[in-house]
């Protein structure tokens, strides 16, 4: 079983910053691709940013310039951090996990995506 738990939501002022970290549990061999999606009220869930075990990231372009996502592999943890933030980027985060490799008994296995549970951003004045 795999588990990724967010903390560092919140609400900040347009222009503000907030960092969002996620970090993952369970009998985890390897993570490819850690990232972070969003959510708006109405609004299907989008790609803000990912990251490849290697540090290759890649980024929406509507946070391009604004946010930087990080990675700590021994950790199996992901950071976001958001600056210069918009009222349209209230929405609630979620982060991500992608070929993920575990380990079950007999082996190593890969299993689907793993999802954290969201946490809620909102900027407004």
């Amino acid at each position: 079983q795999v588990r990724l738990v967010e903390s560092g939501g919140g609400l900040v002022q347009p222009g503000g910053s907030l960092r969002l970290s996620c970090a993952a549990s369970g009998s985890i061999v390897s993570i490819s691709v850690m990232g972070w999606y969003r959510q708006a009220p109405g609004k299907q869930r989008e790609l803000v940013a990912t990251i490849t075990s290697g540090g290759l990231a890649n980024y929406a372009d509507s946070v391009k310039g604004r946010f930087t996502i990080s990675r700590e592999n021994a950790k199996k943890a992901v950071d976001l951090q958001m600056s210069s933030l918009k009222p349209d980027d209230t929405a609630v985060y979620y982060c991500n996990a992608a070929g993920l490799r575990v380990w079950l008994e007999g082996g190593v296995a890969s299993v689907p995506d793993a999802w954290g549970q969201g946490t809620l951003v909102t900027v407004s004045s």
